[in-house]
């Protein structure tokens, strides 16, 4: 099975007393040298010298860290550990010390034209916020790991909008989830996401869509169908309605023996009052003065 570099802990020193006596070390031996240059000895002038250099070196091994920010220690190319103390901190000024931020992150996938489970072109972008979780993997087990996380960000976008269809559909059941909603599909993209960055020692804290629609192309056309069905769904709640209160109405009239209906008769308020209660104007009343019959 594959190994991955796994982080460890580095324990650094505290820098602080080293730069205090590294910079008098120097200071002291820079004003030594031209008071003292036609008394001294060779070797006292031997001694400053090392003193001056070993000085020099000591501060080399100094680095700051700023909270939420970790440094990679390698010596001759041999992974030493991560860092993660924040202050002024000191180590061998022989190892590599490399800086890498563990705040949260931002990115905003551009947006893709890309075909949704039924074929439509749709344009689909996200928002991803993550952060470097495993410093030694983000470093050592992926080159740049910025430009992977961005092309990995795109292509499980792809991938999302391939499983899942923009809008509810005559071939699409009630129940499966669509772009348009919230929930599974985030979640989705979320787990997939997270799936692809694993490899880098990244993280997902959220993610979410921040454009969806169609392709300008069809656009127009899906609009118009999404009216449609609009219209249609409109028409058959009224039609359910007004059924429900022509038979209301009937049944009201019989049980209280205010008129008594033919067939034919009923019928024919049935058909009055259906287009009365699902016309779309207003009708115009008309007075009948004479008989039912007439």
């Amino acid at each position: 099975m594959e190994q991955h570099v796994q982080e460890r802990a580095f324990d650094s020193a505290q820098g602080y007393l080293v730069a205090i006596v590294s910079t008098a070390v120097i200071v002291a031996a820079c004003l030594s040298f031209p008071l003292a240059a036609s008394t001294n000895t060779p070797l006292g002038m031997a001694i400053k010298v090392i003193a001056l250099v070993v000085a020099t070196l000591l501060l080399c091994g100094l680095y700051m860290l700023q909270p939420n920010e970790a440094a990679i220690l390698t010596l001759f190319g041999s992974y030493r550990g991560t860092d993660r103390s924040e202050g002024l901190r000191w180590a061998n000024p022989f190892i590599s010390k490399r800086k890498i931020s563990l705040r949260a992150r931002n990115l905003n996938v551009p947006t893709l034209k890309v075909n949704d489970k039924r074929g439509n072109p749709v344009e689909i972008s996200a928002v991803v916020v993550w952060r470097v979780r495993n410093t030694a993997q983000a470093v050592f087990e992926v080159d740049q790991f910025e430009t992977y996380v961005s092309l990995q960000a795109e292509a499980a976008l792809r991938y999302l909008a391939s499983q899942y269809a923009y809008d509810f559909g005559e071939d699409l059941r009630a129940e499966e989830p669509t772009l348009l909603q919230g929930g599974a599909v985030l979640t989705t993209l979320s787990t997939e996401l997270q799936d692809r960055f694993r490899e880098a020692g990244v993280e997902v804290l959220e993610a979410k869509l921040s454009h969806l629609a169609y392709a300008p192309e069809i656009a127009q056309v899906m609009l118009r169908r999404q009216q449609a069905e609009a219209v249609v769904s409109a028409r058959s709640k009224i039609v359910q309605g007004a059924v429900s209160m022509v038979e209301e109405a009937l049944q009201g009239l019989s049980e209280r023996g205010i008129v008594q209906l033919d067939d034919e008769r009923r019928a024919a308020m049935v058909s009055n009052l259906l287009v009365v209660l699902c016309s779309d104007k207003d009708t115009q009343p008309i007075v009948n003065t004479g008989t039912l019959y007439n």
